[in-house]
Parts: structure tokens; sequence; C-alpha cells
């Protein structure tokens, strides 16, 4: 069995000491997907949504998120995040907004969550943006598509129907 590192031996929730592990250059990258209608998707192409700048909005969404992650996840460490980018493409099939995220720091832990964090985060700004025309909007799936550095070393996903 695979001993949980956020759990001490009592089994009660801790933060983990990051104090002793190297520091590296990590990365990590996530996707994300948002389903609408060609109408809906035709208002964020034309610029015509009225909140405004759909995409803007999202991709500045995301990047915060990505530097406020410990304040959303009780045990994430605050990392320092050197580079955090939110990437859309716009999709008639499926139909729908791909959003992949991209999270970088030197430090003791990786940036999975921040990345996961972004990319959800964007979705649920591009949700919010639209939802007075759609209400039926439908966000996934959410998933980290690579991650490098620290001692698990690099990760890839295997495809999934998701775009990588």
């Amino acid at each position: 069995m695979t001993k949980l590192s956020h759990l001490n031996e009592k089994g009660e929730a801790r933060m983990v000491d990051v104090s002793d592990k190297a520091i590296t250059h990590r990365t990590a990258r996530a996707e994300g997907f948002v389903s609408m209608t060609t109408d809906t998707l035709a208002l964020v192409e034309k610029g015509d949504a009225k909140k405004g700048d759909v995409l803007a909005t999202a991709r500045i969404a995301g990047i915060m998120a990505a530097k406020r992650c410990h304040d959303l996840i009780p045990l994430c460490h605050p990392l320092p995040v050197t580079k955090a980018t939110v990437d859309f493409e716009l999709s008639q099939q499926p139909v729908g907004i791909h959003v992949t995220t991209e999270v970088r720091c030197t430090g003791q832990t990786g940036v999975e969550m921040e990345a996961l964090t972004a990319v959800s985060v964007a979705c649920l700004t591009i949700y919010d943006m639209l939802k007075a025309v759609q209400k039926d909007m439908e966000i996934g799936p959410v998933r980290l598509i690579e991650k490098t550095g620290g001692r698990s070393g690099h990760f890839v996903a295997q495809r999934k129907g998701a775009k990588t």
C-alpha cells in the first residue's frame, strides 16, 4: 500500500516537509474543456459576449489562480511561480473551448496543483462569462498532462480523448 505523504502516522492531515528536497526546475501542464453550443462559441469568436472579452478575462483568472493556489488548496505550499500561461483553442468538433495551462517554478515541490487550479479557474471563468446565454455548458475533463522535475521525474499522461 502506498503511504500518503499528507497524512501523519495517526492518519491526520499535515503539510509535507519539503525542506530536505533538492531545489529543481519544475514544470506542469494541465488541460480542460468547456463544452457549449455553436451559438455560444460564436459569441466568443466574434467578441460579442455581454460581459466582455471572455478569453482575456479567463486567461487573467487562470494566471491569478496559479499564483494563489496555496490559498485555495489547504496543504499546498506557497511557491515562487516564475511562469504561468493559459492558452485557448476554439473547437468545432467537439464544440467548445480547449484550455491548456503551463506553470513553472524553481523550488522544492512541484507545480501540478497550480497548473490544475489555473485550468479549472479559467474554465469556470469562461462559464461565468457566458452563463447568461447558456447555463448547461459542461466543464471537463480537467487533468494533468505533463510534469517535470523533482524526485518522481517526468510524467506524461496517456492520451484519452482530450487533446495533449
